[in-house]
């Protein structure tokens, strides 16, 4: 079942940013990512969003995710961002098969 990362993002250092970048989205593809939002936040329409940019990244599965997130080249882009990108990241599971119960 596919899974995804979603990430609250607050560019503290440009410059930091495109190096952080140059690093993580090549690992992100590697490991059968794909970017589905990247980008500013259009319009918050209930409830606040304290993030500047949001993006979702879909993986086949869950052990996907935490083999690119654990991988030396995430680790690496982990590093570079360190002190220039303030993130809140989490992993989802997705959704069923349509017509398949929600879990409870």
């Amino acid at each position: 079942m596919a899974a995804y990362v979603i990430v609250g993002v607050d560019v503290l250092d440009e410059e930091a940013a495109w190096a952080y970048a140059a690093v993580a989205q090549p690992s992100v593809l590697s490991y059968g990512g794909r970017y589905l939002v990247a980008g500013p936040t259009a319009e918050p329409v209930e409830g606040g969003w304290d993030f500047a940019r949001l993006v979702v990244i879909e993986f086949p599965t869950m052990a996907r995710i935490r083999e690119w997130y654990d991988s030396a080249e995430y680790r690496r882009a982990r590093e570079i961002r360190a002190d220039a990108i303030r993130v809140q990241l989490s992993f989802f599971e997705g959704a069923p098969p349509e017509g398949s119960p929600l879990p409870a």
